[in-house]
């Protein structure tokens, strides 16, 4: 079983990228830097606005979710996996962790990849504001 979701957003010159432990996409607008977590601002949903499909699958503890990160002329893949304790109900932001730990804003958990992890040349191209597009797939054994 598969399911997809997309999520468009944007850059903004304060992105650090530096968080050792998650990344995150949000809602808002804007940004300081303490949020050295945040990749991505003016996102079009959070985790709440997922489709009904994919949310469905990435609530299991079998879920697998593969995530594109795509700007500018870049594009680097996450792997992480989903859990029956996603309640994905975050209106604003979504965050990828190496943690398992969940709260409502959580979308992947043991993610191979944190904001610190990402290639220094995505985090520059994103603090010019480019746009970044966020492919998500979550599969599921049968």
């Amino acid at each position: 079983m598969e399911a997809h979701a997309t999520v468009v957003c944007r850059g903004h010159p304060k992105v650090r990228g530096t968080h050792p432990t998650t990344f995150e996409v949000t809602t808002e607008g804007h940004l300081t830097v303490a949020g050295d977590c945040i990749i991505g601002v003016s996102a079009d949903r959070g985790a709440a606005g997922l489709p009904a499909e994919f949310r469905i699958l990435l609530c299991h503890d079998n879920a697998v979710l593969l995530t594109r990160l795509s700007a500018g002329d870049l594009q680097v893949e996450v792997h992480s996996r989903g859990s029956a304790s996603f309640t994905l109900d975050h209106p604003a932001a979504m965050v990828w962790r190496r943690s398992r730990y969940v709260d409502g804003r959580t979308v992947g958990i043991l993610s191979d990849r944190t904001a610190a992890m990402l290639p220094r040349e995505l985090i520059a191209v994103l603090r010019s504001g480019a746009t970044l597009v966020v492919e998500m797939t979550a599969t599921r054994p049968v």
